[in-house]
C-alpha cells in the first residue's frame, strides 16, 4: 500500500472494518494486497502516462483543449467500467474512497467515482486527508468545472470524513458539505516491540556513527515539510550529526529535493536520503542492500524533526510519540488547533529556528531523565486521544449510519 499517510490510515481503517466482520476489497492502480481481494486498473494510478499527461495539460493554465476534455472523458469511462466490474465481482455493501475525491491528481478517477455513486444505490464514505484548495499547484487550473463536480461531490448517500477541524470548517464553508472529524490514530495500547536482529544494524547501514546524533526527518521531500528548518537546527546544534530523510519527493517534483541538497551542503549538514531502502515491508534491493520499514528506523533516532509549514494532520507526529522520541515541531495550523491543546510537551518553533529552539533541543538531548519524562508523558496523552479505541467507536457509528449494520458476518 505504501508508506505515505493515506496508505497507512487505509490499513488502519481496514483493520477496524475486518474486526466488525467485513471483508475488505481493494481497487487501485497498483496493489500489494492479496490477489483474491484486489482489482487493479492501471489508469487509477496517478503515475500512469495518460493520467500524468492530463495533469500536465490542465494545471498552471487557464484553458484546456477539446482533445484534453475528450481524453478525460474517455479515460473516465474506462475507469468507471472497471469500477462497475469491481463492485459486481466483490458484491460490495459499502464503498470507501481514500482521498481520491479530495486531491485531483487523477481527474478521470474522481469523475468516474462521482458518476458511479450517482448511478448506483450504494452507501459510501469519502475519507479526505487534504483538499485541492490547500495546495498551491492546483489553484491555477483549466478544470474548475470538474473540481466543483467531484473534489469532493455533494451526494445523498456519501458520508464525508476529514482528519482535522480546520478541514471540516473549510469543507463546509466552500461546498456546504457537512462532515465527521476522525483524526489519524496509532495503536497506543500496544507499544512497539523490542528491536530485533534484522533492524539492529540500521545505524551502520545508514552510515550514522555511534558517536553521531541521529536526527530523523520522517517525511517526503516536499516544500511544505519545511526541511530547511531541520537542516538549520542540526547546523546550530554544533555536534557530529546526520539528518536522515526517510521518504522520496513523490508526486511534487524534484526541484525542492535539489534545493535541500544544496542547502545541506551550504550549511555543512550531512543529510542522507534513504527512501530507496525504506518500504512498507522488509526485503532486499536489486543491488543486495537490506530494505527496512520506517518502524525499523524510528527506534534508532535520537531526535525527530517535524518542521512542516502545513499538514493535513500529522502522522509523523504520532509515530514519533509512539516510539517515544523527542520531537521538534513547527506550529503548523492543525497542530496548533487540534493537537497542541491535548497537552503534548514538545520542542516548538514558530516558523523559524531561534536560539531558544536550539537551547530547548540541546537541553532535552543532554538530560536523559528529562527526555524520558517528556516522551512518557506524550505517550500517555496520545493514548488518551489518538488510540485505536476512538477509531473503533467513530467508525462503528459511521458504519451503522451508512449501512444499518451493527457488525456481523458476511459484509463486504
Amino acid at each position: 500500500m505504501g508508506t505515505d499517510g493515506v496508505s497507512l490510515e487505509t490499513v488502519k481503517w481496514a483493520e477496524v472494518f475486518e474486526s466488525r466482520c467485513f471483508s475488505c476489497y481493494y481497487f487501485a492502480g497498483r496493489l500489494d494486497r492479496p490477489s483474491e481481494r484486489s482489482y487493479s486498473c492501471a489508469e487509477a494510478d496517478f503515475r500512469h502516462p495518460v493520467i500524468a499527461e492530463i495533469y500536465r495539460s490542465v494545471y498552471g493554465v487557464c484553458e484546456r483543449g477539446r482533445f484534453i476534455t475528450e481524453k478525460i472523458q474517455s479515460v473516465k469511462n474506462h475507469i468507471k467500467d472497471a469500477l462497475y466490474e469491481f463492485i459486481s465481482r466483490c458484491e460490495l455493501d459499502l464503498f470507501v474512497i481514500e482521498n481520491a475525491l479530495a486531491i485531483p491528481l487523477n481527474i478521470p478517477l474522481g469523475l468516474a467515482i462521482t458518476e458511479l455513486l450517482c448511478e448506483i444505490n450504494i452507501p459510501a464514505i469519502a475519507h479526505h486527508h487534504d483538499f485541492f484548495w490547500e495546495r498551491q499547484r492546483f489553484l491555477t487550473n483549466a478544470v474548475s468545472d470538474y473540481l466543483k463536480m467531484a473534489f469532493p461531490p455533494h451526494l445523498p448517500r456519501l458520508e464525508h470524513v476529514v482528519i482535522s477541524s480546520a478541514a471540516a470548517d473549510q469543507l463546509s464553508l466552500r461546498t456546504g458539505i457537512s462532515s465527521r472529524m476522525i483524526p489519524n490514530v496509532m495503536n497506543f495500547d500496544d507499544p512497539p516491540p523490542p528491536l530485533d536482529d534484522y533492524a539492529a544494524d540500521v545505524r551502520e547501514s545508514l552510515g550514522v556513527g555511534e558517536d553521531e546524533l541521529f536526527v530523523l526527518q520522517p517525511t517526503r521531500v516536499v516544500k511544505r515539510k519545511g526541511i530547511e528548518h531541520a537542516i538549520e537546527l542540526v547546523h546550530r546544534l554544533k555536534q557530529p550529526a546526520k539528518l536522515v530523510i526517510s521518504h522520496a519527493s513523490g508526486d511534487e517534483g524534484y526541484q525542492y529535493e535539489q534545493r535541500i541538497r544544496e542547502y545541506s551542503q551550504l550549511m555543512g549538514v550531512n543529510t542522507i536520503f534513504v527512501s530507496d531502502i525504506i518500504n512498507d515491508q522488509r526485503g532486499v534491493t536489486s543491488d543486495g542492500r537490506k530494505i527496512y520499514t520506517l518502524y525499523d528506523i524510528y527506534p534508532h533516532a535520537d531526535l525527530v524533526t517535524y518542521p512542516s509549514n502545513y499538514e493535513g494532520f500529522g502522522n509523523a507526529f504520532l509515530e514519533a510519540v509512539y516510539f517515544k522520541k523527542p520531537i521538534v515541531v513547527n506550529t503548523y495550523s492543525n497542530y496548533t488547533v487540534d493537537i497542541k491543546p491535548k497537552g503534548f510537551s514538545v520542542i516548538e518553533l514558530d516558523g523559524f529556528v531561534t536560539e531558544q529552539t536550539v537551547r530547548d533541543t540541546q537541553k532535552v538531548l543532554d538530560d536523559p531523565d528529562l527526555k524520558r519524562r517528556l516522551v512518557a508523558h506524550n505517550y500517555e496523552v496520545a493514548r488518551t486521544y489518538y488510540a485505536y479505541n476512538g477509531l473503533y467507536k467513530e467508525l462503528g457509528n459511521l458504519i451503522t449510519k451508512t449501512t444499518g449494520c451493527q457488525g456481523g458476518g458476511g459484509q463486504n
